[in-house]
């Protein structure tokens, strides 16, 4: 149950800053499957793909399920909420300052490079 909420929570932020910044799914929903839920690499890209699979990532999809990749349930789960996340995003973003949302998008992209380079 415990990791169901991480789901709609992942789902809801990556949703939320795809949404203000333009980033989410790689950025946000890989690193949290990797690194919280301990999927390997590739379960965690196979699944976030999957979220995407309509449109835009039905072909690599593909890839990923014949290799044993993806989990269904997980990016079902994690897409529920993505949209709503979305929509709120892209509500504050539109609200603030151009300046502000690039600044936040840095920020971001700083903090979990460092994470992805120096945590195992």
């Amino acid at each position: 149950m415990n990791s169901i909420l991480v789901l709609l929570l992942v789902g809801l932020v990556a949703g939320f800053l795809s949404g203000m910044v333009g980033i989410g799914g790689g950025i946000i929903i890989v690193p949290v499957l990797v690194y919280f839920l301990h999927y390997t690499q590739h379960q965690a890209q196979g699944t976030t793909l999957f979220m995407f699979l309509l449109p835009i990532g039905i072909l690599g999809v593909v890839n990923y399920y014949k290799a044993g990749y993806v989990e269904f349930k997980t990016a079902f789960i994690i897409g529920s909420t993505f949209v709503i996340g979305s929509y709120l995003g892209s509500k504050l973003a539109i609200s603030i300052d151009q300046k502000t949302v690039k600044q936040i998008f840095g920020v971001i992209i700083v903090v979990l490079g460092i994470k992805m380079i120096f945590w195992k």
